[in-house]
């Protein structure tokens, strides 16, 4: 059973204005918070876009790592072991870290230090500081990899670890390529 009372017409003025702006303020809300959410969501979408050129309609900005860098390896067996060059070809305007060059190897692998066929330059990186890195169109690292037990290894798994940042103000993450290599032994 309810009770219905009767609502005078003043009684109906009074309620009827504030539940219709309480609706209106919501509802215009509702559609503020909307709206700014898909101008957000456009926005950072095309920032993405411009960014790594997923736009049809605009030009990239930045190349892909594999763009940027194009990377190999190539070993020789010498007398001495086994010299295990890196490769670097640099499109201009991007740089290679001098000393994020690394290489991982299995236990009883020995390697020299590095050597370049291209003296670095010094920068002032936002992220590291004054480094050295290569700016070059191509830059070669060579080491000498030989055996701790003198003994030839087939099939060793090399990771060589590299990062390389575009000068316009993108730092690619750190990158690991993975390789075997023969090394050879020691010759006397």
């Amino acid at each position: 059973m309810s009770i219905k009372t009767p609502l005078t017409q003043s009684a109906l003025n009074k309620a009827t204005p504030k539940k219709s702006y309480i609706f209106a303020l919501a509802l215009a809300s509702i559609s503020l918070f909307t709206g700014l959410m898909a101008t957000s969501m456009t926005v950072q979408a095309a920032g993405l876009n411009d960014l790594f050129g997923n736009s049809q309609s605009s030009a990239s900005k930045f190349l892909s790592v594999d763009q940027a860098f194009q990377v190999s390896s190539s070993s020789k067996a010498t007398s001495t072991g086994t010299r295990f060059s890196i490769n670097f070809d640099i499109t201009p305007g991007h740089y290679v870290y001098k000393d994020q060059l690394t290489l991982s190897f299995p236990k009883g692998v020995r390697a020299t230090p590095f050597t370049f066929n291209q003296s670095p330059v010094a920068i002032n990186d936002p992220t590291f500081g004054k480094v050295p890195v290569f700016t070059q169109r191509n830059v070669v690292a060579t080491t000498t990899l030989t055996s701790t037990n003198g003994k030839p290894i087939k099939n060793a798994a090399v990771v060589i670890g590299w990062q390389g940042c575009a000068k316009a103000g993108l730092c690619y993450p750190p990158e690991k390529i993975k390789t075997t290599v023969n090394v050879a032994a020691t010759r006397k």
